[in-house]
């Protein structure tokens, strides 16, 4: 295979040729419209379901074989303090696609099709990155999965997207028939469309034919490939799931199938990448590699030594495995201790390509780090939040705040708080909320203000009049 480009593993990759300042050129066209030319970089954010920490060989897994995470994870900048801004899925999107926190655009909990167990309504007003590329001059696509709408005025097409290949909805019961609630979610655009195959096979492949067309377009272009898996039902191709279990003697079945399913993925991933390689694009494009909360426990994920994993605000719940890589900007094999949140990418993607942000948003770009200069994360807290219904959270909240290394959380609407401190105790293994009382009112403090403002935010369809 060809050596392809950039870093890129649970990354961000940016194309060489990059400034801190806009540098969008504004041309004359035959109807004497101005049409906006970037000259920054092409953008592709990869985002995984469900991908656990250590779930990348690169990253601490001893029973996988990962090559094309691997390879972009060596070729940029690694961020082994990078979080999730929910331990699920919706709210996290909504974040990383807002720069802001997900409570504050109406989607505190996962998105689903029925009414009775959904918990959020994605602010129709919220600018997008997508919107933003847009108005960088930059053609804009999804491909994969969705999760912040069903139905207008919450799908891709109308939050900034030109195009959309992939599915609407939440999970997937089957892989191979794309079903959820026995309702087919696949779309291209606003057509309804039932292709046969694996979803990732089909994301990985409509990506690659999007890079390719757009190579021979020349538009510069912001590709966010979001992928369904590792999220369960577990369901590799049978051959790489054969081939795991023949390699990995004495491994669980279930962890078996998880490592083909991610083999897989990484498989896929190869490809979009081999593509972006021999299209001669590589050089001149940013990829971003994150997931979207940590791996799910009762599928055998490996989130390394952090505690807990998805749908806990312990911090295997909340740190993902992510990257940055930059050709020609970000040094190859680099690691930042830099603490960041999913919502942090977008304005760093934006002021990377001269996009500038003209609203307010809590992300704050770390744009210098991946340049090579000093960035305090120091004062600044990190808020944490999931709302969820049934029995275990009876439409309350989980939430946690991180203030330079010290950690509040409660992780069940019914169960107490805990208090952490992170610099002596990364696995939260010593609860000192009863020891450091100073330091527990500090944070409390902080959490219930941000927990006020985010209920002043409507997160349920408004009823039609």
């Amino acid at each position: 295979m060809k050596s392809y480009f950039l870093p890129y593993v649970f990354v961000i990759a940016i194309l060489s040729g990059c400034t801190n300042s806009p540098t969008n050129e504004a041309n004359q066209t035959s109807g004497g419209e101005e049409k906006i030319s970037p000259t920054g970089p092409n953008v592709i954010v990869i985002l995984t379901d469900d991908q656990g920490y250590a779930d990348v060989a690169s990253w601490g897994s001893t029973d996988m074989v990962t090559p094309n995470m691997d390879k972009l994870n060596n070729s940029g900048m690694k961020f082994p303090n990078f979080y999730a801004n929910c331990p699920v899925c919706s709210p996290t999107r909504a974040a990383l696609l807002t720069g802001r926190y997900q409570e504050f655009v109406g989607v505190p909990g996962v998105i689903r099709t029925h009414a009775s167990n959904s918990w959020g309504f994605f602010d129709p007003d919220a600018v997008t990155l997508a919107d933003k590329f847009k108005e960088g001059g930059y053609t804009t696509a999804i491909i994969g999965k969705w999760h912040l709408g069903l139905e207008s005025p919450n799908t891709p097409n109308e939050r900034g997207f030109d195009f959309f290949h992939g599915y609407l909805g939440d999970m997937m019961d089957d892989y191979y028939t794309h079903r959820r609630h026995d309702i087919n979610y696949m779309r291209k655009n606003k057509e309804e469309i039932d292709p046969e195959g694996h979803a990732t096979d089909l994301f990985s492949q409509w990506a690659s034919d999007y890079i390719a067309e757009k190579a021979e377009t020349k538009e510069p272009f912001f590709l966010y490939l979001a992928y369904n898996a590792p999220h369960f039902p577990v369901q590799p191709p049978k051959e790489w799931e054969e081939k795991v279990m023949s390699r990995e003697k004495g491994i669980r079945e279930k962890r078996g199938k998880l490592v083909a399913f991610i083999e897989h993925l990484d498989a896929g991933i190869g490809k979009v990448m081999e593509t972006l390689n021999s299209s001669g694009l590589a050089e001149n494009t940013i990829i971003v590699f994150t997931s979207d909360n940590g791996g799910l426990l009762k599928d055998e994920a490996n989130n390394g030594k952090l505690r807990d994993g998805k749908q806990s605000v312990y911090e295997g719940g909340l740190r993902v495995p992510t990257c940055i890589v930059w050709p020609g900007n970000v040094n190859p094999g680099t690691s930042s201790e830099y603490k960041a949140l999913s919502m942090d990418l977008y304005p760093t993607l934006l002021e990377a390509c001269g996009v500038e942000i003209d609203h307010a948003i809590e992300g704050k770009s770390f744009l210098p780090i991946l340049k090579g200069e000093e960035l305090s994360d120091q004062g600044r807290p990190l808020f944490f939040s999931r709302r969820e219904g049934g029995t275990n959270y009876g439409g309350l909240t989980i939430q946690a705040v991180q203030l330079d290394g010290w950690k509040l959380l409660q992780n069940s609407p019914f169960g107490p708080q805990e208090l952490y401190n992170l610099n002596v105790d990364p696995y939260e293994e010593n609860n000192l909320i009863d020891q450091e009382k100073t330091k527990y009112k500090e944070l409390n403090k902080l959490l219930m203000a941000h927990l006020q403002k985010a209920g002043q935010v409507p997160w349920q369809k408004p009823e039609i009049q």
